[in-house]
């Protein structure tokens, strides 16, 4: 990366992003009324706004030191777009009873995609302003380009995930939200093409491990509660010519639900499909979760788990822990977010529920240059 190929990126995502925002803002606008105005939509809709408005009106990058300035400028809009993911899903599980859910879902689709797809170009702008003149390609360990990593160890980033959440310190919330004292987590037996590497961008790769194994041990933990002995839980690798296939096997009873009919409606945003979805706990935490943002990350899910850690460590106590407000409580986002990060470039996600026995989900990603980005326009 040198200097005119940085100025050529920074005035590449300077004219595109603000297109993209407006697509959204259009899609916004034809919205009922009744939905436009819900709370959360009409917060995002202003954000949109005025992001749109900010970048239409930003000056032709030309000098590093100009580089630098619109980098920072980036950092801030991503930082007050925080909120958006949060605030959409309240928005539109509040606004479920005005819309059909093929037409809830497909709009969420698109709000999705498009966010990530701007936060790609945005922070894939930000890692290569960062490593001007340094040749990331030639890291041993981590050779990337911006955020995309080329030769990206499958099985390094599953145990990564393992690692992280075998690590949690806190019990296990049951179906109607009681606490179940934590026994400890089952094994993850990694088995297949282990040795695999292929071009992604790891922050969704592992965003999408990390929740799939975290919904894993947790149904294997609630079904098994009362056993010292948790069954394993098993991720295969499977390599073909252009994608890579993850299978993850766990004995956790399966999916069966009253208000749940199918397992792929675990991916939508319908009271109609997804009873959950009007729930006042969902809700509250929805609220709570707009006020602070969430970006869809691994980093920000294991953050409260070491804050919480380090405060058992120095007995110091957590006025929300004592309140009774979990650091992590359930917005019901890990699996459609997951679903909308796997299909993003072309992949796909399957849940076959074995009722009474466990779940096995089907993950299929396709290797970095096959397939272009999944963006509705």
């Amino acid at each position: 990366m040198d200097e005119e190929k940085l100025i050529k990126s920074a005035n590449y995502v300077r004219t595109e992003l603000p297109v993209r925002i407006a697509h959204r803002l259009r899609d916004l606008q034809t919205l009922p009324y009744v939905v436009v105005t819900q709370e959360g939509v009409a917060q995002v809709y202003e954000l949109y706004w005025s992001a749109f408005e900010k970048f239409r009106r930003y000056p032709q990058v030309t000098t590093l030191e100009e580089n630098q300035a619109f980098c920072e400028f980036l950092e801030s809009v991503l930082d007050e777009h925080a909120p958006v993911i949060p605030s959409l899903s309240l928005g539109l599980s509040l606004s479920s009873p005005h819309l059909p859910p093929d037409s809830l879902d497909a709009f969420m689709r698109r709000m999705l995609v498009s966010r990530i797809s701007r936060r790609v170009l945005a922070e894939h702008h930000l890692a290569l302003s960062k490593s001007l003149g340094t040749n990331s390609l030639n890291l041993p360990d981590d050779p990337h380009v911006g955020i995309i990593y080329t030769a990206l160890n499958l099985r390094h980033s599953i145990d990564k995930c393992v690692t992280l959440l075998r690590g949690r310190p806190h019990d296990i919330e049951d179906e109607i939200g009681e606490s179940v004292p934590n026994r400890g987590w089952p094994e993850v037996i990694v088995d297949g093409h282990v040795d695999i590497k292929f071009s992604y961008i790891r922050e969704h790769l592992e965003y999408i491990i990390f929740e799939l194994l975290k919904n894993a041990m947790t149904a294997t933990g609630l079904k098994h509660r009362g056993s010292s002995n948790f069954p394993p839980i098993r991720a295969t690798i499977v390599v073909g010519e252009n994608d890579v296939g993850v299978r993850i096997s766990d004995q956790g009873g399966g999916l069966s639900s009253a208000r749940i009919k199918s397992p792929s409606d675990l991916f939508s945003f319908s009271h109609i499909r997804n009873a959950t979805r009007m729930d006042d706990t969902r809700l509250g935490a929805l609220r709570s979760a707009s006020s602070r943002g969430v970006k869809a990350t691994v980093a920000e899910q294991i953050r409260p788990w070491r804050t919480e850690q380090s405060n058992v460590n120095s007995n110091n106590q957590d006025p929300e822990r004592e309140a009774g407000i979990a650091p992590h409580p359930k917005i019901g986002l890990g699996l459609p977010m997951s679903n909308i990060f796997t299909t993003y470039f072309g992949g796909t996600l399957e849940l076959v529920s074995l009722d009474g026995w466990g779940t096995d989900v089907y993950l299929r990603l396709p290797k970095l240059g096959t397939n272009l980005e999944g963006i509705e326009l």
